[in-house]
């Protein structure tokens, strides 16, 4: 089959991980003919496309695919999407995140595309936006579920909010796991390397954050916390990896609480630079208040690395309490304090949740479990159309 995926834009992110894992799994397979279309990548939180370039992926990049809402763009973004279609004429359309869920849609519908399919990693609309906009949100992803062959969630709980929202019928859905390559995860890594390279010593208990420094990932929560936790326990260091437009905001917050001896902002990493990364922390801490399923939980998990979250989204399929983590409440800093200090002071707790965690999770969330589960989704759709257009 000839496949295209579509994403609004390729920077880092878990979206953005699982969609190249997809395409280079597909290619990988030497069945299909893949293209990867996207726009372009700005700000700083950083970029993959050179890395989807390197592996051999045809890419196309169009200017006017953007992420916020623009007339102008979104039409300009439309049009040369539907001439993209119509020139590599694939058999599947395969489309990530809202706007390029939308247009790309309508575009594969315009050009009748046979198989159209949609993956949800996390929607548009939630309690943290205005009514109005996530009115808007839902009319648009109802409009495009009657254009989708499949929705693809990441997470249960994301088939039942789209459905909740009466976005699509139960039929269209499946969940299907953000698979990534489990043996960079697996491996064993010089702790102490890694920590002498962010300043940290071999006796310091790291508490590790990895997320975009923006909106809604909580960081804030966790400043909160630490500052407790620092008084608790004087070798507690944060380590947090990612960049963002807060990055100065937050810098300075910390300078202003005392702490900025005691908390490393790393900035971007490479993708593979992650795996040790993880390995060097002894807890790692996911504050996001909306997500469809944070790979870097099942990541840390997999490492053997316990992870304390809040209960949003799909986080409770992998985090079990008092099996592989610890789930508290949306925006708690005295529980998130307290959890923190708990996991740091029981060695042996911390890898009983992390080897449980890594058991459980590796064998639902390899790579390959997940391209051969989304290859079955296209190759039944296919073949289900195929005697159909036939016939017609």
């Amino acid at each position: 089959m000839r496949i295209m995926h579509v994403i609004t834009r390729f920077i880092l992110g878990g979206a953005q991980e699982n969609t190249l894992d997809t395409v280079l799994g597909l290619k990988r397979s030497g069945r299909h003919e893949v293209m990867l279309v996207t726009g372009p990548a700005m700000g700083p939180e950083g970029e993959l496309l050179e890395r989807a370039r390197r592996e051999g992926v045809p890419t196309l990049v169009l200017p006017h695919l953007r992420r916020s809402i623009s007339p102008y763009h979104d039409a300009l973004a439309f049009l040369t999407l539907a001439r993209a279609i119509r020139k590599f004429r694939p058999d599947v359309v395969h489309t990530h995140s809202s706007k390029a869920g939308v247009l790309g849609r309508l575009a594969a519908r315009l050009c009748r595309v046979p198989v159209i399919v949609h993956t949800i990693h996390g929607l548009a609309f939630h309690p943290y936006q205005n009514r109005l906009l996530n009115g808007l949100y839902i009319l648009l992803e109802r409009w495009c579920a009657r254009y989708s062959d499949k929705l693809i969630t990441v997470a249960d709980a994301m088939m039942r909010q789209a459905l909740a929202a009466r976005i699509g019928r139960p039929e269209r859905y499946r969940t299907i796991y953000s698979g990534f390559e489990l043996e960079p995860f697996l491996r064993d890594y010089d702790r102490g390397e890694v920590r002498r390279k962010h300043g940290l010593s071999p006796e310091d208990l790291v508490i590790g954050k990895i997320a975009r420094l923006s909106d809604l990932k909580g960081h804030e929560f966790l400043f909160d916390a630490f500052e407790e936790v620092a008084k608790a326990e004087p070798r507690a260091k944060l380590l947090l990896i990612g960049d963002g437009w807060k990055r100065r905001m937050y810098e300075r917050h910390v300078a202003e609480s005392g702490l900025s001896g005691r908390v490393v902002f790393a900035g971007l990493i490479r993708p593979d630079e992650v795996p040790a990364a993880i390995h060097a922390m002894d807890l790692v801490v996911h504050t996001s208040l909306r997500e469809g399923l944070a790979r870097v939980l099942v990541q840390a998990l997999v490492s053997g690395v316990p992870v304390i979250s809040y209960d949003v989204d799909g986080a409770r399929e992998v985090v079990k309490p008092e099996e592989t983590g610890v789930l508290l409440s949306s925006g708690e800093v005295r529980g998130l304090a307290a959890a923190i200090l708990r996991l740091l002071a029981d060695p042996e707790l911390r890898h009983r949740l992390g080897s449980t965690g890594r058991r459980r999770l590796a064998p639902l969330f390899d790579v390959r479990v997940m391209t051969a589960q989304i290859e079955e989704v296209y190759e039944e759709l296919f073949h289900r159309k195929k005697p159909a257009e036939a016939s017609s």
